[in-house]
């Protein structure tokens, strides 16, 4: 899909260009020390863009600083900064990145306030060649929106043509769409929507493609893959962003597989296909486990969500650590991936469904132990949906599609929710998980 381009910094955006790899710090931006360690690793595992979280005024000449000292150690990877509840923080700090991040759900509560604020920002963006993501969350569509359109992918891409006028009103163009979800099916079509409208009104801008709360360890690499490969496969996507709940440089090889894979500098280790009426069976012989796993979730992710399949099933052999071939069927990979795809894909559950996002400087406590600890808690809960949230500001919309949600306040408390209905505020978070099983349990015993 032609697209026109964005620059954000040294990178072009769009058609014509590869596809950019990007990432996000978890850090709190007030700890400069600790974001830059992180930004420097990022850069070294060659992420092209890295984004931090700006929750206030305050935070705008810490990123400042941040962006002095990358540079002056010869560091250019555009910074972005990521904004949520503040139009005043985001036209403070434009100066001072190359690109800023608004959710137009929570960019203002007025929606005229908000297009004046909106204005503002695209003319000191023009100002200093500041490019501006328009970030759109499932979870996070805005009162407006969905009582137009409902809670919908199709609202999505609308809310997303309503800021794109706005924008070329203002004959500004230096700008990149998302549209995340962590329900693969809603964010595949949420895109496909957006793509057709702006084909339909003759003029494309670049997207920005991900997952988002897509989780860790193979699920999350799973899903992730799944989902951005789907739209990746029909020319939809010009930079993506793994999302995972761990370090965030383990998102960057995924994402680089990913770019690298429909850049067409990559290809699968599949050997052999045969589609049996709506089952296939592929024979791999993959360089590594981790290979085969992404292999397989972008062989076969669009064909799952589309429906084109009904079960896949997975051979051969990969190689471990010491290069001797293990095989897949023996060593029960098979299954679990083919388990694993029919999940991310949501045409079958096999365990619960986790939503975790990725955390960020808004973050108040060991998200990724919590997560974890939860996980360990809650696996003999086949359907049930559960949501482990780094923060309060964006949690309980993000969670749109959980049963249960886990979602920090900060100092170390949390909020327990069942649904959209908070049942327990203020829990620390040293007994919060033994809460949320306790009133899970007591739940399904009803």
């Amino acid at each position: 899909m032609k697209t026109i381009q964005a620059k954000v910094g040294k990178l072009t955006i769009g058609s014509g260009s590869p596809i950019v790899v990007q990432t996000m710090c978890n850090t709190h931006t007030g700890d400069i020390e600790a974001t830059l360690e992180q930004s420097r690793r990022m850069h070294g595992a060659g992420a092209e863009i890295i984004r931090i979280t700006c929750p206030g005024l305050q935070d705008v000449p810490h990123l400042k600083e941040i962006r002095e000292r990358l540079r002056a150690e010869g560091i250019d990877t555009p910074l972005v900064a990521d904004i949520h509840f503040s139009s005043e923080t985001a036209i403070a700090v434009a100066p001072f990145v190359e690109k800023v991040r608004i959710n137009p759900g929570n960019f203002h509560k007025d929606h005229e306030e908000a297009r004046r604020q909106f204005a503002r920002l695209v003319q000191v963006c023009k100002e200093h060649g500041t490019a501006i993501r328009i970030g759109i969350n499932h979870g996070s569509l805005g009162e407006r929106i969905v009582s137009l359109w409902g809670n919908t992918p199709e609202a999505m891409a609308k809310a997303a043509m309503e800021w794109l006028d706005m924008c070329e009103e203002a004959s500004f163009y230096n700008v990149v769409v998302s549209l995340k979800s962590s329900n693969t099916v809603v964010m595949v079509q949420a895109y496909r929507a957006l793509a057709a409208m702006m084909q339909e009104k003759g003029r494309v801008f670049p997207l920005h493609v991900g997952v988002t709360e897509a989780g860790n360890g193979d699920s999350g690499r799973i899903k992730s893959c799944v989902g951005i490969s789907a739209l990746l496969q029909e020319g939809i996507g010009n930079t993506i962003r793994v999302s995972l709940t761990e370090d965030p440089v383990n998102e960057i090889p995924v994402a680089r597989y990913l770019a690298d894979r429909y850049d067409g500098k990559l290809f699968s280790s599949m050997t052999a296909l045969s589609i049996e009426g709506r089952r296939a069976v592929a024979t791999y012989d993959s360089p590594s486990r981790e290979k085969l796993l992404l292999d397989v979730s972008c062989d076969f992710g669009k064909r799952l969500l589309d429906r084109d399949l009904d079960e896949v099933q997975i051979r051969g052999f990969y190689r471990d650590e010491k290069g001797e071939p293990v095989s897949i069927e023996s060593s029960g990979l098979g299954e679990y991936l083919s388990d694993e795809l029919m999940q991310a894909a949501r045409r079958r559950f096999y365990k619960p469904e986790y939503i975790a996002c990725p955390g960020c400087g808004r973050t108040m406590y060991d998200l990724q132990g919590a997560f974890e600890a939860v996980k360990a808690r809650t696996s003999h809960l086949k359907d049930t949906v559960i949501a482990v949230m780094g923060c309060i500001v964006n949690g309980p919309g993000e969670m749109a599609d959980a049963d249960w949600g886990y979602v920090g306040e900060g100092g170390h408390k949390v909020t327990i929710y069942k649904g959209k209905t908070a049942l327990l505020r203020h829990i620390t978070d040293t007994e919060a998980v033994d809460r949320l099983v306790e009133l899970i349990e007591s739940s399904n015993a009803e």
